[in-house]
């Protein structure tokens, strides 16, 4: 390997791992990766949350990963909390769902229903 791909090589890293860093991001993706998480597709799920936000050039969110979040039956979950939104809980999150999370549910503020596993009551959240 030249100098200049190992350069690109811990460029890429360090991009990742940005992703992973608090800071002044005001949304949190957090991704379940227990056991059974990870082998219902969670880093799947993780690696095209960060190819979408990267693709998008999406920089106020990071991405957390946390252990079993106890809901085993609709791995791999995910908990999206934003300002304006209800802090979400997604059940079955393959790729495809996660990079339409990123669309509808971060970036036109309207929620992923047919994955929604846990919200808030009716009255805290304003059905249209």
């Amino acid at each position: 390997m030249t100098l200049q791909e190992l350069r690109a090589l811990r460029e890429k890293g360090q991009k990742a791992m940005d992703r992973r860093v608090g800071g002044d991001r005001s949304i949190e993706i957090i991704v379940g990766m227990g056991t059974c998480g990870i082998a219902a597709g969670a880093k799947e799920a993780l690696n095209a949350f960060v190819d979408e936000l990267n693709s998008k050039d999406i920089r106020n969110v990071v991405i957390k990963q946390v252990g079993c979040m106890g809901f085993c039956h609709s791995e791999p979950t995910v908990e999206i909390k934003m300002d304006g939104m209800p802090d979400i809980i997604y059940g079955n999150v393959d790729p495809e769902v996660a990079r339409t999370i990123v669309h509808s549910h971060i970036l036109e503020k309207k929620l992923v229903d047919k994955h929604v596993f846990d919200r808030p009551s009716r009255d805290i959240v304003k059905e249209k």
